[in-house]
């Protein structure tokens, strides 16, 4: 009897076994079918993306700025890995990227598993073979095709272009980066970043059968990608290769400007940086190499990637007083036939004298700004008092943003308000003070943009425009859209006052006892404003402490259509340091105009005159 009933629990055991069986082939190829049959389907069919190149940037006349080549990035399904350990050893063996950072996004929850991780930019020859060799231990490794930032000319105008870099993820988390994705590369600095809407395509993708080593096997179908928008800026390229030369191995500013619209034609801030670095530089995973090279930029202590045209600030010194003579006109406190204040070599406010370089006589307001005299804007300032100054050159954009489109600081304007705030220990406004801010000094502080924007503005009759490099963007189709000024800005200055001005700045570079002469060339009416800013109160410092120089400048005198502005960091008077750099640009732009030099090719030597500021 106990062989039958062993034989039957038997039966029913295979029996229950197999209904058990039945049960989840009917559960996985009937009630989840949709489920597999979609995994099976992801694990057969994948989608590639192809990367939109973005558009070129060009120079006024169309010459080629910046481009895209093609690349290759090397990056890690992370779905496909089958012993992590051995991935990250293969990557960190042999591609060289940072093991932590590595680590850091392949444990990323916050980047879709199915989304490819980007762990090498720009890969060559050598890790492209290795990949190819290794397919079938590393199936997860693969390559992906993505155009690379080329930036030409490597530093020239560095700053103005900007640079590119993988999107970070304090960038992901802001609305205007809405849409966008971990590996995206879009503009970090200068019209890279302020136009990047511009210039960024949209990404194509291909849907193609892999096998199990993710070989391509067949390709179900394609959406190609849109290429960025060409924008062609504002800047004239041989402008802008002199005045790279002209500020070689010094650190300050050269701008030039076109007074009329507001066009940039050149923009240098020195030192510089190859933006080329960035376009192999990814933000979170990178070589050490690059780590290197970009930790050198940052902790340089000549800031080079700081723009010192638009994110400098710095005391005007005596350019200001084209600020000042335009304010004192308007209201009232002299006029053009009873202009003339004394020098007397400085002022008494109290019980300190502040000095004036020399004694100037009683200069009226002309000869005040052709010699630079600072006694004159002493008394003139003390005139208008801190309050109708502060109003006056708050109309001429100072202190403002211009609405440059790149990114700018507004700069410090002093008033009663400021000081209470910033010196609680000495809060009563003084007449030194306002004595002080009449020639650009004390806390007057602003960035160059700001300055020759304000300037162009007044001898424009008080038309100022928007200072920008955008001039048209080209479509893929051909189409163009063109800049517009929505930002134009009119100030009421009388016309006899905008003689007065023009008057004493040509006689700056022009006349007997001007501060400018090394700006002179014959047959071209320059008209400038030289000016020497103390950076801390001792005629004598040297160093980093010497006095910076500046020049401002327009021509020609009746019909400008051409300005600048040049600052050269800590190297003494204006006259002396930056006039002669604005010379040769000035140069540079008449030969082009009339297709002949202007300069002799011997250098002319300047005028010998007793004070050069």
């Amino acid at each position: 009897m106990a062989f039958p009933v062993r034989f039957h629990l038997l039966r029913y055991a295979i029996l229950v076994c197999l209904v058990g069986l039945g049960i989840r082939f009917w559960t996985l190829q009937v009630l989840d079918h949709n489920v597999y049959f979609a995994q099976s389907e992801n694990n057969r069919i994948r989608e590639i993306t192809i990367r939109a190149p973005r558009g070129n940037i060009l120079d006024r006349y169309g010459r080629v700025l910046v481009d895209s080549r093609p690349s290759m990035n090397v990056i890690v399904l992370r779905e496909d890995i089958q012993d992590e350990n051995e991935t990250i050893k293969a990557l960190v063996d042999n591609f060289r990227v940072d093991r932590d950072s590595l680590i850091e996004q392949l444990h990323d929850t916050s980047v879709p598993k199915a989304q490819p991780i980007i762990v090498k930019r720009d890969a060559n020859e050598a890790d492209r073979a290795w990949i190819a060799a290794h397919d079938y231990e590393h199936p997860e490794i693969q390559l992906e095709p993505q155009p690379k930032r080329r930036y030409i000319y490597g530093e020239l105008a560095a700053h103005a272009l900007g640079f590119v870099g993988e999107i970070s993820p304090d960038q992901l988390k802001m609305d205007k980066y809405k849409g966008f994705k971990r590996g995206d590369i879009i503009g970090q600095s200068g019209i890279e970043q302020s136009h990047n809407d511009v210039l960024m395509g949209v990404d194509g993708k291909r849907r193609v059968i892999v096998d199990r080593l993710n070989r391509v096997r067949g390709e179900l179908d394609t959406i190609p990608p849109t290429p960025g928008h060409d924008l062609v800026t504002t800047i004239d390229l041989d402008l802008q290769e002199e005045a790279e030369k002209e500020m070689e191995g010094k650190r300050g500013v050269a701008i030039m400007m076109d007074p009329r619209n507001g066009e940039i034609l050149a923009m240098v801030s020195k030192p510089s940086f190859d933006p080329n670095i960035f376009s192999d530089l990814a933000l979170r995973i990178s070589s050490p190499e690059t780590k290197k090279q970009y930790q050198e930029l940052l902790l340089d202590p000549s800031t080079p990637l700081i723009n010192r045209g638009t994110q400098g600030i710095y005391p005007t010194g005596s350019t200001w007083k084209i600020l000042m003579t335009a304010a004192g006109l308007d209201a009232g406190v002299i006029t053009e036939k009873n202009s003339s204040l004394p020098c007397g070599g400085g002022i008494q406010l109290g019980n300190r004298f502040i000095h004036c370089d020399r004694f100037h006589g009683t200069p009226d307001i002309r000869t005040a700004i052709t010699v630079s005299c600072d006694g004159y804007f002493y008394r003139l300032a003390l005139k208008l008092g801190v309050d109708k100054i502060h109003e006056y050159v708050s109309d001429f954009g100072m202190g403002k943003p211009t609405g440059i489109d790149l990114r700018e600081v507004s700069g410090i304007i002093p008033d009663r308000a400021w000081k209470r705030r910033v010196n609680p220990r000495d809060p009563e406004w003084k007449d030194v003070d306002t004595a002080w801010c009449g020639i650009g000094q004390g806390s007057v502080a602003v960035p160059p943009i700001q300055l020759i924007h304000g300037i162009d503005g007044l001898i424009m009759g008080g038309d100022f425009h928007t200072p920008h490099l955008l001039k048209e963007v080209r479509g893929v189709t051909g189409d163009k859209a063109l800049y517009q000024d929505s930002k134009e800005y009119k100030f009421d200055l009388k016309p006899n006052y905008l003689q007065i001005i023009k008057d004493g700045m040509w006689g700056a570079v022009n006349g007997p006892g001007g501060t400018a002469h090394a700006a002179h060339i014959d047959g071209i009416d320059i008209c400038g404003k030289t000016g020497t800013a103390q950076v801390i109160a001792d005629r004598k410092a040297s160093g980093k402490h010497k006095d910076h120089a500046w020049f401002v400048s327009f021509a020609p005198k009746d019909a400008p259509e051409i300005s600048s502005v040049v600052l050269v960091e800590n190297s003494g008077f204006g006259g002396a340091n930056a006039a002669p750099v604005t010379r040769m640009l000035m140069g540079t732009y008449f030969m082009k105009k009339f297709g002949h030099p202007v300069i002799p090719e011997q250098k002319m030597e300047p005028q010998q005159v007793a004070v050069v500021r």
